[in-house]
Protein backbone atom coordinates (compact mmCIF):
# COMPACT_ATOMS: atom_id res chain seq x y z
CA UNK A 1 0.00 0.00 0.00
CA UNK A 2 1.24 3.49 -0.81
CA UNK A 3 1.28 6.27 1.77
CA UNK A 4 -0.06 9.72 0.85
CA UNK A 5 0.68 12.85 2.84
CA UNK A 6 -2.38 15.13 2.98
CA UNK A 7 -2.11 18.65 1.52
CA UNK A 8 -0.73 21.10 4.06
CA UNK A 9 -3.43 22.89 6.05
CA UNK A 10 -2.09 26.20 4.71
CA UNK A 11 -0.10 27.00 1.56
CA UNK A 12 3.07 28.19 3.22
CA UNK A 13 4.39 29.92 0.11
CA UNK A 14 1.13 31.85 -0.24
CA UNK A 15 1.67 33.23 3.26
CA UNK A 16 5.47 33.63 2.95
CA UNK A 17 6.43 33.91 -0.75
CA UNK A 18 10.12 34.23 0.17
CA UNK A 19 10.12 30.56 1.19
CA UNK A 20 9.92 29.49 -2.44
CA UNK A 21 13.67 30.13 -2.68
CA UNK A 22 14.25 27.75 0.24
CA UNK A 23 11.92 24.94 -0.85
CA UNK A 24 13.54 21.51 -0.73
CA UNK A 25 12.49 17.91 -1.20
CA UNK A 26 12.56 15.12 1.32
CA UNK A 27 11.54 11.49 0.94
CA UNK A 28 9.35 10.20 3.73
CA UNK A 29 10.10 6.49 4.15
CA UNK A 30 6.88 5.55 5.98
CA UNK A 31 8.13 2.30 7.56
CA UNK A 32 5.30 -0.12 8.30
CA UNK A 33 5.62 -3.55 9.84
CA UNK A 34 6.14 -6.38 7.41
CA UNK A 35 8.60 -9.03 6.25
CA UNK A 36 11.34 -7.35 4.22
CA UNK A 37 14.15 -9.44 2.78
CA UNK A 38 17.87 -8.75 2.42
CA UNK A 39 17.42 -7.43 -1.14
CA UNK A 40 14.82 -4.85 -0.06
CA UNK A 41 15.05 -1.35 1.36
CA UNK A 42 13.80 -1.56 4.93
CA UNK A 43 14.07 -0.71 8.59
CA UNK A 44 14.84 -3.63 10.87
CA UNK A 45 15.11 -6.37 8.27
CA UNK A 46 18.12 -8.53 7.35
CA UNK A 47 21.05 -6.62 5.89
CA UNK A 48 22.62 -7.65 2.60
CA UNK A 49 25.99 -8.52 4.16
CA UNK A 50 28.73 -10.44 2.32
CA UNK A 51 29.58 -13.77 3.94
CA UNK A 52 33.32 -13.08 3.73
CA UNK A 53 33.06 -9.71 5.51
CA UNK A 54 33.23 -9.82 9.33
CA UNK A 55 30.16 -8.50 11.08
CA UNK A 56 31.11 -5.31 12.96
CA UNK A 57 31.73 -5.50 16.69
CA UNK A 58 31.96 -2.62 19.14
CA UNK A 59 35.17 -3.02 21.13
CA UNK A 60 34.80 0.11 23.26
CA UNK A 61 34.05 -0.16 26.99
CA UNK A 62 30.32 -0.24 27.66
CA UNK A 63 28.27 0.89 30.58
CA UNK A 64 27.58 -2.05 32.92
CA UNK A 65 24.05 -3.42 33.04
CA UNK A 66 22.11 -5.30 35.71
CA UNK A 67 19.38 -6.91 33.59
CA UNK A 68 18.25 -7.23 29.99
CA UNK A 69 16.10 -9.02 27.41
CA UNK A 70 17.01 -11.87 25.07
CA UNK A 71 16.27 -10.92 21.41
CA UNK A 72 14.22 -14.06 20.73
CA UNK A 73 12.19 -13.47 23.87
CA UNK A 74 11.49 -9.90 22.73
CA UNK A 75 10.21 -11.22 19.42
CA UNK A 76 8.04 -13.84 21.10
CA UNK A 77 6.56 -11.29 23.49
CA UNK A 78 5.76 -8.90 20.64
CA UNK A 79 4.03 -11.69 18.71
CA UNK A 80 1.95 -12.47 21.80
CA UNK A 81 1.19 -8.81 22.53
CA UNK A 82 2.97 -8.89 25.90
CA UNK A 83 6.07 -7.35 27.45
CA UNK A 84 9.26 -9.43 27.49
CA UNK A 85 10.55 -10.65 30.82
CA UNK A 86 13.89 -9.28 31.96
CA UNK A 87 16.66 -11.50 33.22
CA UNK A 88 19.85 -10.83 35.20
CA UNK A 89 22.80 -9.62 33.17
CA UNK A 90 25.66 -12.16 33.13
CA UNK A 91 28.62 -10.92 35.19
CA UNK A 92 26.64 -7.80 36.12
CA UNK A 93 28.91 -4.93 36.98
CA UNK A 94 31.96 -6.46 35.29
CA UNK A 95 34.55 -3.92 34.10
CA UNK A 96 34.20 -2.67 30.51
CA UNK A 97 30.70 -4.11 30.28
CA UNK A 98 31.68 -7.64 29.23
CA UNK A 99 33.70 -7.38 26.01
CA UNK A 100 32.90 -6.80 22.32
CA UNK A 101 29.24 -6.40 21.29
CA UNK A 102 27.77 -7.04 17.81
CA UNK A 103 26.28 -3.99 16.16
CA UNK A 104 22.55 -4.14 15.42
CA UNK A 105 21.40 -3.51 11.87
CA UNK A 106 18.83 -0.71 11.85
CA UNK A 107 18.14 -0.03 8.17
CA UNK A 108 19.31 -0.40 4.60
CA UNK A 109 18.36 1.78 1.65
CA UNK A 110 18.85 1.23 -2.09
CA UNK A 111 18.96 4.32 -4.29
CA UNK A 112 16.71 2.52 -6.77
CA UNK A 113 13.96 2.53 -4.14
CA UNK A 114 14.46 5.88 -2.42
CA UNK A 115 14.26 9.11 -4.43
CA UNK A 116 16.80 11.68 -3.32
CA UNK A 117 19.17 9.27 -1.60
CA UNK A 118 22.67 10.65 -2.11
CA UNK A 119 25.36 8.49 -3.68
CA UNK A 120 28.09 7.09 -1.49
CA UNK A 121 31.84 6.72 -2.07
CA UNK A 122 32.69 5.58 -5.59
CA UNK A 123 29.05 5.81 -6.63
CA UNK A 124 27.82 3.36 -3.98
CA UNK A 125 24.05 3.00 -4.17
CA UNK A 126 23.28 0.93 -1.07
CA UNK A 127 23.69 2.30 2.44
CA UNK A 128 23.31 0.40 5.71
CA UNK A 129 22.88 1.92 9.17
CA UNK A 130 23.92 0.02 12.31
CA UNK A 131 24.10 0.86 16.03
CA UNK A 132 25.83 -0.59 19.04
CA UNK A 133 23.00 -1.64 21.39
CA UNK A 134 24.98 -0.62 24.48
CA UNK A 135 25.82 2.81 25.90
CA UNK A 136 29.25 4.33 26.41
CA UNK A 137 30.65 6.63 29.07
CA UNK A 138 28.93 8.56 31.80
CA UNK A 139 26.89 10.51 29.22
CA UNK A 140 25.46 7.25 27.82
CA UNK A 141 26.73 7.96 24.33
CA UNK A 142 25.81 5.77 21.36
CA UNK A 143 27.95 4.46 18.52
CA UNK A 144 26.63 4.26 14.96
CA UNK A 145 28.09 2.81 11.78
CA UNK A 146 27.35 3.67 8.16
CA UNK A 147 28.32 1.08 5.53
CA UNK A 148 28.16 1.90 1.82
CA UNK A 149 28.08 -0.72 -0.95
CA UNK A 150 27.50 -1.11 -4.65
CA UNK A 151 24.19 -2.93 -4.88
CA UNK A 152 25.15 -4.95 -7.96
CA UNK A 153 28.28 -6.31 -6.25
CA UNK A 154 26.49 -7.01 -2.97
CA UNK A 155 23.70 -8.89 -4.72
CA UNK A 156 26.16 -11.13 -6.57
CA UNK A 157 28.18 -12.02 -3.49
CA UNK A 158 27.44 -14.92 -1.17
CA UNK A 159 25.33 -13.53 1.65
CA UNK A 160 25.82 -13.88 5.40
CA UNK A 161 22.81 -16.03 6.37
CA UNK A 162 22.17 -14.38 9.74
CA UNK A 163 23.68 -11.51 11.68
CA UNK A 164 25.10 -12.26 15.14
CA UNK A 165 23.15 -10.88 18.08
CA UNK A 166 24.04 -10.14 21.70
CA UNK A 167 22.75 -12.66 24.22
CA UNK A 168 20.89 -9.84 25.96
CA UNK A 169 19.80 -6.34 25.03
CA UNK A 170 19.53 -3.71 27.76
CA UNK A 171 16.16 -2.41 26.48
CA UNK A 172 13.41 -3.79 24.28
CA UNK A 173 13.63 -0.75 21.98
CA UNK A 174 17.15 -1.78 20.91
CA UNK A 175 15.61 -4.45 18.68
CA UNK A 176 13.96 -2.94 15.58
CA UNK A 177 10.71 -4.32 14.30
CA UNK A 178 11.09 -5.40 10.63
CA UNK A 179 9.40 -2.79 8.44
CA UNK A 180 8.87 -2.39 4.72
CA UNK A 181 9.07 1.12 3.28
CA UNK A 182 6.64 3.26 1.27
CA UNK A 183 8.81 6.14 0.00
CA UNK A 184 7.05 9.40 -0.82
CA UNK A 185 8.60 12.72 -1.86
CA UNK A 186 7.20 15.89 -0.31
CA UNK A 187 8.19 19.55 -0.17
CA UNK A 188 10.06 20.73 2.90
CA UNK A 189 11.31 24.04 4.30
CA UNK A 190 14.01 24.96 6.81
CA UNK A 191 13.52 24.93 10.55
CA UNK A 192 12.87 28.57 11.48
CA UNK A 193 15.27 29.50 14.27
CA UNK A 194 18.53 31.45 14.66
CA UNK A 195 20.08 31.88 11.19
CA UNK A 196 18.38 29.02 9.31
CA UNK A 197 16.34 31.69 7.47
CA UNK A 198 16.64 35.49 7.25
CA UNK A 199 15.86 37.06 10.62
CA UNK A 200 12.95 39.23 9.35
CA UNK A 201 11.30 36.16 7.83
CA UNK A 202 11.67 34.17 11.05
CA UNK A 203 10.12 37.06 12.98
CA UNK A 204 7.14 37.08 10.58
CA UNK A 205 6.75 33.31 10.90
CA UNK A 206 6.77 33.55 14.71
CA UNK A 207 4.18 36.36 14.63
CA UNK A 208 1.99 34.36 12.24
CA UNK A 209 2.17 31.30 14.50
CA UNK A 210 1.12 33.41 17.49
CA UNK A 211 -1.78 34.94 15.57
CA UNK A 212 -2.97 31.53 14.38
CA UNK A 213 -2.94 30.13 17.92
CA UNK A 214 -4.76 33.17 19.28
CA UNK A 215 -7.47 32.94 16.64
CA UNK A 216 -7.90 29.18 16.26
CA UNK A 217 -6.60 27.67 19.50
CA UNK A 218 -3.99 24.98 20.17
CA UNK A 219 -4.85 22.93 17.06
CA UNK A 220 -4.08 25.85 14.72
CA UNK A 221 -1.48 25.21 12.00
CA UNK A 222 2.07 25.93 13.11
CA UNK A 223 5.03 26.47 10.79
CA UNK A 224 7.49 24.20 12.58
CA UNK A 225 5.16 21.25 13.07
CA UNK A 226 2.70 21.48 10.17
CA UNK A 227 4.32 23.34 7.28
CA UNK A 228 8.08 22.78 7.26
CA UNK A 229 9.52 19.35 8.12
CA UNK A 230 7.54 16.08 8.29
CA UNK A 231 8.03 13.65 11.18
CA UNK A 232 9.33 10.11 10.95
CA UNK A 233 12.08 8.46 8.93
CA UNK A 234 13.09 10.54 5.92
CA UNK A 235 15.93 11.03 3.42
CA UNK A 236 17.40 14.39 2.47
CA UNK A 237 15.76 17.72 3.08
CA UNK A 238 16.33 19.79 6.20
CA UNK A 239 17.12 18.71 9.78
CA UNK A 240 14.71 19.46 12.59
CA UNK A 241 16.22 21.09 15.67
CA UNK A 242 13.45 20.86 18.27
CA UNK A 243 15.67 19.66 21.14
CA UNK A 244 19.00 21.37 20.49
CA UNK A 245 18.42 24.43 18.34
CA UNK A 246 20.21 24.75 14.98
CA UNK A 247 23.82 23.60 14.80
CA UNK A 248 26.56 23.98 12.22
CA UNK A 249 27.73 20.57 10.98
CA UNK A 250 31.06 20.72 9.17
CA UNK A 251 33.15 17.84 7.84
CA UNK A 252 35.95 16.90 10.20
CA UNK A 253 38.18 16.00 7.23
CA UNK A 254 37.76 19.04 4.95
CA UNK A 255 35.54 21.52 6.91
CA UNK A 256 32.91 21.58 4.14
CA UNK A 257 29.31 22.07 5.36
CA UNK A 258 27.76 18.61 5.54
CA UNK A 259 24.42 17.59 4.07
CA UNK A 260 21.65 15.63 5.71
CA UNK A 261 21.61 12.08 4.41
CA UNK A 262 18.99 10.50 6.64
CA UNK A 263 16.80 11.21 9.64
CA UNK A 264 15.65 8.35 11.86
CA UNK A 265 12.92 8.91 14.41
CA UNK A 266 11.29 6.64 16.94
CA UNK A 267 7.75 7.84 16.25
CA UNK A 268 5.97 8.29 12.94
CA UNK A 269 3.17 10.51 14.24
CA UNK A 270 1.75 12.02 17.41
CA UNK A 271 -0.83 14.60 18.42
CA UNK A 272 1.48 17.48 17.55
CA UNK A 273 2.27 16.24 14.03
CA UNK A 274 -1.11 14.77 13.13
CA UNK A 275 -1.49 16.88 9.98
CA UNK A 276 1.30 14.83 8.35
CA UNK A 277 -0.41 11.49 9.04
CA UNK A 278 -0.91 9.69 5.71
CA UNK A 279 -4.43 9.43 4.42
CA UNK A 280 -4.23 5.63 4.50
CA UNK A 281 -3.54 5.67 8.26
CA UNK A 282 -6.36 8.00 9.29
CA UNK A 283 -9.78 7.46 10.77
CA UNK A 284 -11.77 9.56 8.27
CA UNK A 285 -14.71 9.89 10.65
CA UNK A 286 -12.66 11.83 13.22
CA UNK A 287 -11.24 15.34 12.73
CA UNK A 288 -7.83 16.84 13.48
CA UNK A 289 -5.60 15.03 15.98
CA UNK A 290 -8.42 12.58 16.74
CA UNK A 291 -7.94 11.06 13.28
CA UNK A 292 -4.70 9.52 14.54
CA UNK A 293 -5.24 5.78 14.81
CA UNK A 294 -4.22 4.60 18.28
CA UNK A 295 -2.14 1.81 16.87
CA UNK A 296 1.58 1.63 17.55
CA UNK A 297 2.10 -0.05 14.19
CA UNK A 298 1.37 3.43 12.78
CA UNK A 299 2.59 5.74 15.52
CA UNK A 300 5.79 3.81 16.38
CA UNK A 301 6.21 1.13 13.69
CA UNK A 302 9.92 0.41 14.15
CA UNK A 303 9.80 0.29 17.99
CA UNK A 304 13.19 2.02 18.01
CA UNK A 305 14.11 5.00 20.15
CA UNK A 306 16.84 7.58 19.63
CA UNK A 307 17.91 9.37 22.78
CA UNK A 308 14.98 10.69 24.76
CA UNK A 309 12.59 10.56 21.81
CA UNK A 310 14.79 12.70 19.59
CA UNK A 311 15.65 12.60 15.90
CA UNK A 312 18.87 10.97 14.75
CA UNK A 313 20.35 13.04 11.92
CA UNK A 314 23.02 11.37 9.78
CA UNK A 315 25.23 13.83 7.88
CA UNK A 316 27.69 13.12 5.08
CA UNK A 317 30.22 15.26 3.23
CA UNK A 318 29.05 16.46 -0.21
CA UNK A 319 32.65 17.13 -1.26
CA UNK A 320 33.69 13.51 -0.57
CA UNK A 321 31.17 10.98 0.79
CA UNK A 322 34.12 8.81 1.91
CA UNK A 323 34.84 11.37 4.64
CA UNK A 324 33.58 10.34 8.10
CA UNK A 325 29.84 10.84 8.64
CA UNK A 326 28.48 12.66 11.65
CA UNK A 327 25.57 11.77 13.93
CA UNK A 328 23.47 14.24 15.86
CA UNK A 329 20.49 13.75 18.16
CA UNK A 330 18.23 16.77 17.87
Amino acid sequence: MTRTTPPRPVSVEAVFPELAAHRGRTTRLHPRRGSPGPYDSHVGGPLLWPADEPWPLCHEPHQPETEGHAPDEIRAARAAGTRPESRPWPAAGAPAGGGPVPFTGLAQLFRRDVPGLAAGPGGADLVQLLRCPRTHGRHLERRYLLRWRRAEEAERAERLPAAPEPALLPWEHELPEPCVLHPEEVDTYPWAEDDTLPAPLIARIDAWDDAQAAEHGPDAPCYQYDLSIPPGWRVGGYPSWASTGPMDVDCTACTAPMRLLLTAEGGEADGGSHSWLPLEDRDPSRPGPHALLRDDSVTAPTRLRFGRDRDLHVFTCPADPAHPPQWLLA
